[in-house]
């Protein structure tokens, strides 16, 4: 597959050091954009997706007439991260 290139960009000077102040060892100016490129990109795309879903959510439950309280969701969407927190301190533990 051929490479292709991203329009040269062309920042204040102090952008570019804070930039060159947090890469990793053996990391370029190149890849960090690079990575930050994609990074963004992705959560673009989830976000997106996110919306997505609500919004065929808010449509169903304008179809079916069927609401959930907030604080039911709260306590639900609680439970399931207290479990994953559980989950990832046992794993850490074990």
């Amino acid at each position: 597959m051929k490479t292709a290139t991203l329009p040269s960009l062309r920042v204040d000077p102090q952008l570019r050091d804070a930039a060159q102040s947090v890469l990793q060892e053996g990391e370029t100016l190149s890849g960090f954009i690079e990575a930050s490129v994609r990074e963004t990109i992705e959560r673009r795309r989830t976000r997106a997706e996110f919306v997505a879903r609500g919004l065929v959510s808010r449509d169903q439950a304008r179809a079916t007439g069927v609401y959930f309280a907030a604080s039911e969701v709260h306590a639900e969407l609680g439970g399931l991260l207290s479990h994953a927190r559980a989950k990832v301190q046992k794993r850490v533990q074990g």
